[in-house]
């Protein structure tokens, strides 16, 4: 058997470890500070015949009540690492809204508009990251991954990534695949910040905002709206966003609005054939409000899209509303919401 270094405790709380505050122990459970120990990790789970999950910074995820009955591995790989002219490699266990910080407090411009987004930046190009007007991809040279099906790591540029709204080759064509292990982003040295969101449009009208008041304001936002994790607020007992915003055929549309009874929806073409739909939206007009639900799982007070652990919520709590929601929303409008937050599974 091989010889294994790395720390393996038995039965850890998961709950604690994610924004949610929900779910079970994994049977087994270990830190990777380095690549190394993710080697011993998927070394130890081959020679005990075990599933592994790899946990990043817990923003995105659902833990059923029973646990993991196999090895979850908290990728806590350190170093924000600055390169020539605006190159930066991250490890994957760096907290995603430390690097945002770091990149303005350099004057580096190109991730601005996800200040405040939680979780690691290991998970952020597995879910193509976005928020007011810039998504991770658009600064993504390329991502370090172990590959497991060739026991090998290797880098992956951008373009091999697979990049589209909310989704990657990570957690679509091969999910479970690949490990990320570090990420390389160009950012701008000296650029301006992105300004496409309309709130921030019309928060700056006729200025010219820094980075850092662009951050500022984006934090603000995303406070306001319960997104940002604040102890002791209980609309951040959240994984952000439940469900993606639905792609649609633009023809569509009258159909949607008749259901709603309403003249015009909001919505964002994609494509000459397609548009996307706002998921909140669709969740108001389906009877779904601020607040919604009266045990311990609802929806946030201040964002539709966020459903919350109240105190005591169970996954089987967050389940039955999510499916409340899909159910009632496709009987009405005819549209599958989809998960954003990944189950660990």
């Amino acid at each position: 058997m091989p010889q294994i270094n790395l720390q393996i405790r038995e039965n850890v709380p998961l709950a604690p470890l994610t924004t949610f505050n929900i779910g079970g122990p994994a049977r087994f459970f270990a830190e990777a500070l380095t690549e190394a120990d993710l080697t011993e990790a998927l070394s130890f789970a081959s020679t005990h015949t075990l599933p592994l999950s790899v946990l990043g910074g817990g923003s995105n995820l659902l833990v059923p009540d029973a646990g993991y009955p196999g090895l979850v591995l908290h990728l806590k790989i350190p170093g924000i690492i600055p390169l020539a002219n605006g190159l930066f490699d991250v490890g994957a266990g760096v907290s995603w809204d430390a690097f945002v910080a770091h990149a303005i407090a350099s004057n580096h411009a190109g991730v601005e508009c996800l200040a405040g987004i939680p979780g690691s930046v290991g998970g952020t190009p597995v879910q193509n990251v976005g928020a007011y007007g810039q998504e991770v991809s658009e600064t993504i040279v390329s991502v370090r991954v172990y590959d497991r099906e060739r026991s090998a790591f290797s880098d992956l540029p951008k373009a091999a990534c697979n990049f589209r709204y909310r989704a990657s080759l990570f957690n679509t064509d091969a999910r479970n695949r690949y490990i990320v292990t570090r990420v390389r982003f160009q950012l701008c040295p000296n650029g301006a910040p992105t300004l496409h969101y309309a709130d921030l449009k019309k928060h700056f009208a006729n200025t010219t905002p820094t980075l850092t008041q662009v951050a500022a304001a984006v934090r603000e936002i995303r406070r306001s709206k319960g997104m940002l994790i604040v102890p002791g607020d209980p609309d951040s007992h959240s994984a952000g966003s439940f469900f993606k915003n639905p792609i649609i055929p633009t023809a569509q549309l009258p159909s949607i609005a008749a259901a709603a009874n309403v003249d015009s929806i909001p919505n964002w073409p994609t494509s000459p054939t397609e548009t996307k739909l706002p998921a909140a939206w669709l969740l108001e007009h389906a009877g779904f409000i601020k607040g919604y639900g009266t045990g311990p799982a609802g929806i946030s007070t201040r964002h539709t899209l966020a459903l919350v652990n109240r105190g005591h919520a169970t996954f089987a709590d967050i389940e039955a509303l999510q499916s409340e929601i899909i159910s009632t929303v496709q009987a009405k409008f005819n549209i599958t919401l989809e998960r954003e937050p990944v189950l660990l599974a």
